[in-house]
């Protein structure tokens, strides 16, 4: 990603290393990892706890590949020159990895753009299982873990509540 703030250019390149559960991840930027715990994210902003510090964020708009924010009151404009659609939003139970845990649940409030995986699909960790639009991005929800599709309870055109259970990956 790149960033801009006013009369200041600077770039840097970030990604999530980790999901750690709870909301809470791993990221790298610029080669340095950091803890980054999301408190909250809704179409408003996000909310957000990066190395004990906090900050908030409001979204101003986002372009095809930018997104104008303002981060603790400071105009900000991110360049997505990452691929945001396959950041992996699931459902870890406290186990960080999927673990025994059964549902995959969304991280983000969102509307139903695609469905990859029926009832009855085997998938492998990290195979996408549908895909959400949230604040005019696409972000891709991926299998917590290799199983088979039980009781998917989304339809395409359909929305989503952060925290609800997408399917059942046993």
């Amino acid at each position: 990603m790149d960033y801009k703030i006013p009369d200041v250019e600077k770039s840097f390149e970030g990604k999530i290393v980790e999901n750690l559960g709870n909301n809470d991840y791993v990221i790298k930027i610029n080669d340095k990892e950091h803890q980054l715990r999301i408190l909250d994210m809704n179409a408003k902003g996000i909310e957000f706890i990066l190395d004990q510090q906090y900050h908030k964020a409001k979204y101003l708009e986002t372009l095809t590949n930018e997104m104008n924010l303002v981060i603790d009151n400071v105009p900000i404009a991110l360049n997505m020159n990452t691929h945001f659609d396959e950041v992996v939003f699931k459902n870890s139970g406290g186990s960080g990895a999927g673990g025994t845990q059964l549902a995959l649940k969304s991280q983000i409030p969102g509307k139903v753009v695609s469905i990859a995986a029926a009832d009855g699909d085997s998938v492998k960790k990290g195979d996408v299982v549908c895909t959400l639009e949230s604040m005019k991005m696409q972000v891709a929800v991926k299998s917590h873990k290799d199983g088979v599709v039980k009781n998917l309870k989304i339809k395409e055109g359909g929305t989503v509540a952060k925290g609800d259970v997408i399917a059942d990956i046993e």
